[in-house]
């Protein structure tokens, strides 16, 4: 087993590129680390500065407490799974998984016996004489785990290896890489954008976006008690009600949540009541999952929202209604995007943008003119519908055009800064 310490490791690409920005990240021996995030936020770079791939601009890499930085792949005793699975075309799956064993030039009949032990376990032993070429993706993925495992690394690095699989296969792989993983007892790091294998894979989660660590935690921290409204809701299978509101203390008697039409009260006694408070008169944003609402008759009394139906939408499992109450969605805030030219700053005549402005005169008056127009929570200028997304289970409650009252756990709201970060710090 090995332990990986990321200390303040930062990669800048040329062109002056910042893909990964001072993280610093531990996965300990035997841990199941997952590297979560949208695509471009810096995962595989990162995965590959681990690897020896890409060289740390920054910061340093400790591999079973030995410095890194400068080690080759070779002497790392990491084995990397990519995306694609990166086999040997004109060897056959025997050859393929075989091969690591035979560059370190073990004993054939020991190459022989584990990777027909191997091959069981992966259940692609009767695959063992054909080749790459003739295997369905969820074979070729079993291979490239195989060729991976079978000289018994001190490191496992996998970049999305069930993207390119259908659903049903990548379900199927996903037990089997936890199982057969967490047999052997390697550390391993894991990247992936999809939110499902992220919860049901790791031990702990690390999330980031445009390079910068957002959170770390187990599954159930990051879901239950995430630090940023990033994580909130990137780590959320329906989208996150996130509804700026002004605080208030009416005559210091509760803790007021503002939002113009609607209003949520908070007593003292709630443990996040202080900290919260220390917003008064200033705006904050107000995280609700989907499945924290629900319906309720017209004369409850509780904490609750009130409105129309716009719309159902039908899931299969579930129902899901998006109620319009008049207070419009706030856009998740991003950490500052430090990526850009650090030698020489944009003069509003390059990028997109400029090309927009030189075949599209006028254009950039119009949308600042469409932007005061939605007001400062819209966000870059696009509508946001003033909608409440409610969880309804098997059976709807509502028809589109009733009227609605939209109960609130107050135990289950979030509260964040207009920068995005948790008013009271998340338990660790």
């Amino acid at each position: 087993m090995s332990s990986v310490v990321l200390d303040k490791v930062t990669k800048v690409y040329p062109g002056d590129y910042l893909a990964v920005d001072q993280l610093s990240l531990k996965a300990g021996d035997g841990e199941f680390l997952v590297l979560l995030g949208p695509s471009g936020c810096g995962k595989s770079t990162l995965l590959r500065m681990i690897a020896g791939l890409e060289e740390i601009t920054e910061g340093d890499l400790w591999l079973d407490g030995q410095l890194a930085n400068h080690l080759a792949p070779r002497d790392r005793d990491v084995a990397m799974v990519f995306q694609n699975g990166a086999l040997y075309p004109h060897r056959t799956v025997r050859g393929n998984i075989a091969f690591p064993l035979e560059i370190a030039k073990s004993d054939p009949a020991m190459v022989r016996e584990r990777v027909t032990e191997l091959s069981k376990a992966l259940h692609i032993d009767e695959t063992l004489e054909r080749r790459p070429g003739t295997l369905s993706g969820g074979q070729r993925q079993r291979v490239a785990m195989g060729r991976a495992i079978v000289r018994q690394p001190k490191l496992f690095l996998m970049d999305e290896p069930l993207s390119n699989l259908d659903a049903g296969m990548r379900t199927e792989l996903r037990m089997e890489i936890s199982a057969l993983v967490r047999s052997l007892g390697v550390t391993t790091i894991y990247v992936t954008h999809d939110q499902v294998e992220a919860l049901t894979l790791a031990d702990r989660i690390a999330i980031l976006n445009r390079g910068v660590l957002q959170d770390v935690g187990t599954p159930a921290q990051i879901y239950n008690d995430p630090a940023t409204a990033f994580v909130a809701a990137f780590l959320n299978s329906q989208q996150l009600n996130l509804l700026a509101a002004t605080v208030r203390t009416p005559q210091n008697q509760y803790v007021l949540l503002d939002f113009g039409p609607h209003r949520l009260t908070i007593p003292w006694s709630d443990p996040r009541a202080y900290a919260i408070s220390q917003h008064t008169g200033g705006q904050v944003l107000v995280g609700i999952r989907p499945d924290g609402l629900v319906p309720v008759p017209e004369n409850f009394e509780g904490p609750s929202f009130f409105g129309r139906v716009r719309t159902l939408e039908y899931h299969g499992h579930e129902w899901l209604a998006y109620v319009e109450c008049g207070v419009p969605s706030a856009p998740v805030p991003e950490p500052p995007d430090r990526r850009a030219p650090a030698n020489g700053h944009s003069n509003g005549s390059g990028g997109l943008g400029g090309l927009v402005r030189r075949l599209f005169p006028g254009r950039e008056e119009q949308q600042h003119q469409d932007q005061e127009h939605v007001g400062p929570h819209a966000g870059s200028g696009i509508h946001r519908r003033s909608d409440i997304i409610v969880r309804l289970g098997g059976r709807p409650a509502w028809r589109p055009n009733d009227a609605a009252r939209v109960g609130v756990d107050i135990s289950r709201i979030m509260i964040f800064t207009e920068s995005g970060a948790r008013i009271d710090p998340p338990r660790r």
